[in-house]
């Protein structure tokens, strides 16, 4: 079969099996039971059903239609993965899947939803706006996709890996009590923590469950008296040296008791925080059934976790500068390539294998942080391209290249995009370049007082192509974790969402761009830290830390449309990579810095 024939049987599975729920609707986000980002090979039920492989969607299977919900990042990739004869596109901001649903259904219907793949927010929104439509939400044990995904991979049996102090700078037993001491403070006898993330941060674990994110799977339970139930997969550790790396106040469960434990949390009447952001609804509504009090708050990690220390940000420094020189090497071999010519077989997929086993040459590089996306031309223009969801497109045709990729180090998490000349170029794609790196540079320069969050910053990236009519739909920025999740909360820049503060430590990206479709995209990034700003007047300021350091690509700017001001920050960049990196080079790569980091 083809691959519409392929989704359009295994969409047929899942309707057969709505008939026999007596369901006229069904809900399917990309999600696992602990809602990250990342997810493993055998929680991708969306790309199962749907064809669409990236990493945030949400599609509705009724008896007759189907539709999927997709952000600005995607519109792209979905058209071209997820069959138009069998799905709509609609935009997850602009069409909010629950109310499109609303107006497909009469009342009395029945939608059916899986509790474990979606947050407690999530059911009561659903809930409440359905119920107003006379439509009744309908929690559903025996997932539809489940039943019929024969060939599901199973789950990863691979080892944890337990992360010393040496590279996390305070211990397990420290982090727990610190949020310990919260609770009883608060008069709270336990928190519920389900995102992977957050407990490999707290227990000093990592481990190999999902691509691209170093963390072993679990759940956790945090009391008040510090101590911890870990619900994990027993085979992926062996308990005594992981006793002796949390201390012996963490216990151990299989993740099936999971539920009987929460039940019990609520017979014995207990106060529980849980985020109902980020947890499950299954495992609030378990406990609040069975009994117990929940108190809606944050999970307790977010904010501690994105604050780095200083033996965090050390070896965050430490990964940047390894990173960068495989990215310069990366670079010089691709001039080298534009310059001989000799670029038959060279596509998209080659330049990504060849800037990892740049990366590879590092004792201490473990997997890409994410799927590099290797795009040429038109393919730029979705932001979240990747290469293999089709065929690569060959080198040699197109005057730009967009390269974002990154490194998960043993001391640290990358991400970096460039955007390389690698033909002829027209002065149009050379002023956008311009007018994105000008945004760049003003959010690089910002300095800012306490308490601003980035929801305040992201206009200083956007200004210089709003003056011109132009903009680009997706953040500014993202959190980056510490060897965890390349995107990270709370902390993110961005012109809606989070009002949270950005403090010292945070670890975040500086990515404006500009996309056309069909033609060309841009985006210039580096990573930045958030830091006392040595420049005081009546306030404290921040400001923040650059910690990539490699050379834009000076062919592709405009130097018309540069402010002096602007001609100086790059000059004054570029000298700095140039310090950096040449110690670490020689021959050809030493020489190609050199020249890309000449004064403009």
């Amino acid at each position: 079969m083809n691959s519409f024939e392929i989704i359009a049987d295994r969409v047929n599975l899942v309707r057969e099996s709505l008939r026999e729920l007596e369901l006229d609707a069904f809900i399917v986000p990309h999600d696992d039971e602990h809602l990250g980002e990342y997810i493993p090979a055998e929680a991708e039920r969306l790309a199962w059903v749907t064809g669409f492989t990236g990493s945030a969607g949400l599609a509705v299977l009724l008896i007759e239609r189907a539709a999927l919900f997709i952000d600005g990042r995607y519109t792209v990739q979905a058209r071209l993965q997820a069959p138009g004869e069998i799905f709509e596109y609609h935009h997850l901001i602009d069409t909010p899947h629950l109310v499109w649903l609303a107006d497909q259904l009469e009342r009395g219907a029945k939608v059916g939803f899986d509790p474990r793949l979606h947050s407690l927010n999530w059911y009561r929104e659903a809930d409440a706006l359905l119920r107003e439509r006379g439509i009744e939400l309908v929690q559903v044990t025996d997932n539809p996709i489940d039943r019929h995904w024969s060939d599901r991979p199973a789950p990863s049996k691979a080892p944890v890996i337990l992360y010393g102090e040496e590279l996390t700078g305070m211990s397990s037993t420290a982090k727990r009590e610190q949020i310990a001491a919260d609770l009883r403070r608060r008069g709270l006898d336990a928190a519920l923590l389900t995102q992977a993330e957050s407990i490999n941060w707290l227990l000093n674990l990592r481990g190999r469950d999902v691509e691209r994110l170093p963390v072993v799977l679990g759940f956790a339970v945090l009391y008040a008296n510090s101590t911890l139930d870990f619900f994990v997969d027993s085979d992926k550790l062996e308990c005594f040296p992981f006793t002796q790396h949390v201390g012996n106040d963490v216990s151990l469960h299989p993740i099936d008791n999971l539920g009987e434990v929460l039940t019990r949390l609520g017979e014995d009447g207990l106060k529980v925080q849980a985020d109902p952001a980020t947890a499950n609804a299954w495992c609030q509504l378990t406990m609040e059934q069975a009994g117990a009090t929940l108190v809606a708050g944050q999970d307790p990690t977010l904010r501690l976790k994105a604050c780095k220390n200083e033996v965090e940000l050390a070896g965050m420094r430490a990964a940047h500068q390894r990173d960068a020189v495989a990215m310069v090497r990366f670079l010089a071999w691709l001039d080298r390539l534009v310059e001989s010519g000799e670029t038959a077989g060279v596509d998209e997929g080659t330049l990504a294998d060849r800037l990892e086993s740049f990366r590879k040459a590092s004792d201490l590089y473990v997997e890409p942080s994410f799927d590099t996306i290797s795009a040429l031309g038109p393919n730029a223009a979705m932001c979240h391209y990747h290469h293999s969801n089709g065929v690569p497109r060959p080198f040699g045709q197109d005057g730009i290249y967009l390269v974002d990729s990154g490194g998960q180090y043993l001391d640290g998490t990358t991400d970096i995009t460039r955007t390389v000349c690698v033909g002829e170029v027209d002065e149009e794609q050379k002023a956008m370049f311009t007018r994105v790196m000008q945004g760049h540079i003003a959010l690089d320069q910002a300095r800012f007082p306490r308490g601003t969050a980035g929801i305040q910053l992201d206009v200083l990236a956007r200004m210089p192509l709003w003056r011109a009519g132009f903009n680009y739909d997706h953040g500014t920025g993202h959190g980056v974790g510490h060897f965890l999740s390349v995107h990270e909360g709370p902390q993110r820049i961005a012109p809606k969402g989070s009002m949270e503060p950005l403090q010292p430590g945070m670890v975040l990206s500086n990515e404006p761009g500009y996309y056309r479709e069909n033609a060309f995209g841009i985006r210039c990034e580096n990573l930045v830290v958030v830091s006392e700003s040595d420049e005081q007047g009546e306030v404290p300021m921040l400001r923040f830390e650059r910690l990539t350091y490699v050379p834009f690509d000076t062919r592709l700017i405009d130097r018309a449309l540069l402010s002096p001001d602007e001609f100086r920050w790059i000059n004054e960049y570029h000298a700095e990579v140039r310090r950096r990196l040449a110690p670490q080079l020689d021959g050809a790569d030493l020489a190609w810095l050199e020249q890309a980091t000449a004064l403009l």
